[in-house]
């Protein structure tokens, strides 16, 4: 499925991402001590959900023929370590309202959705 790396070096926060064949940087704000120099991790976490929510919804929509115009999700990450949480809301242009709602409704079903909803086993080993 998919796979990446993250390599640091000696400039403070600063990580090197490679995921699906994609550079990217990360880095922490410069309130946190970092650079700045990139996404934060949970601003990854956010794009990708934001991504996967676009994605599976246009594609959605294409099946369904539905002539959807454009559409926008808004991701704010909120709480802290025990009442953490995403809310997401989505513009909608181009289709009626109980399309509008059939999306809303798709969306809590996405692949990066059910992921974060439902948790993921994580097993570290050294290399």
């Amino acid at each position: 499925m998919a796979q990446g790396t993250a390599h640091i070096g000696k400039d403070r926060y600063r990580t090197q991402v490679e995921v699906g064949g994609h550079a990217l940087t990360a880095d922490e704000p410069e309130s946190l001590g970092g650079g700045n120099l990139g996404p934060a991790p949970f601003d990854l976490l956010l794009a990708s959900l934001g991504a996967c929510t676009a994605i599976t919804l246009r594609m959605y929509a294409e099946k369904k023929e539905w002539p959807l115009e454009s559409l926008d999700v808004a991701l704010r990450l909120s709480g802290g370590k025990d009442d953490r949480r995403i809310d997401r809301a989505l513009t909608i242009r181009g289709l009626d309202e109980a399309q509008k709602a059939k999306l809303a409704d798709v969306a809590e079903r996405t692949p990066v959705t059910l992921t974060l909803k439902g948790g993921l086993p994580i097993e570290t080993h050294l290399a």
